[in-house]
């Protein structure tokens, strides 16, 4: 047992299945109410930043991304077993699977916080603690796995950082708008 996870989400990512599984279902799972308010008038009216993809990117995106983390997770998680590893190798991995979880979850609030209950400034300091955690975890990972979660993480550090300047344009740009209710240009 760790000293920051209970054992069972240790033993869910030692297998590469489970470990791919588990974020790319329940990633998938939390993306499917999205399409529909994507498609609304709430979505499109709201004023975008510059380089925002069309909506059509993201259903390939993020099941990329969930693999990729997933896959990390297994590969930290197998070096975690490693007897070669160092006290504080050990430590770094530990913290850094207690943060996959962490920013797991935060990845998950993101939908329902930006997209169901269209609280877009509660999704933005989401997005940015969210960004923050990948970050910091991909760090963690990477000594002690050497380097090898660093390029499945990379992209998703990538994507959440995009994706961060994207929600702050959307809060930054519909100021002032009573974003609940837009459903047609104001």
């Amino acid at each position: 047992m760790s000293r920051y996870l209970p054992s069972i989400l240790l033993e869910i990512p030692r297998n590469p299945v489970t470990a791919v599984g588990l974020p790319l279902a329940l990633g998938v799972l939390s993306g499917y109410p999205t399409a529909k308010v994507a498609r609304g008038p709430w979505y499109k009216n709201l004023n975008f930043p510059p380089f925002r993809p069309p909506r059509q990117v993201f259903p390939i995106v993020w099941p990329l991304l969930y693999i990729a983390m997933g896959y990390a997770s297994h590969l930290a998680t197998k070096t975690l077993g490693s007897p070669l590893l160092s006290s504080n190798e050990r430590s770094k991995l530990e913290l850094g699977i207690a943060l996959y979880y962490a920013q797991f979850v935060m990845n998950l609030m993101w939908t329902p916080l930006f997209f169901m209950s269209k609280r877009i400034g509660l999704a933005l300091v989401d997005s940015v603690l969210l960004a923050g955690t990948t970050w910091y975890m991909t760090a963690l990972f990477h000594g002690p796995t050497n380097g090898q979660t660093t390029y499945f993480l990379l992209p998703y550090c990538a994507w959440a950082g995009f994706a961060t300047y994207l929600n702050a344009g959307i809060v930054y740009l519909n100021r002032g708008r009573n974003v609940d209710s837009i459903t047609k240009d104001e």
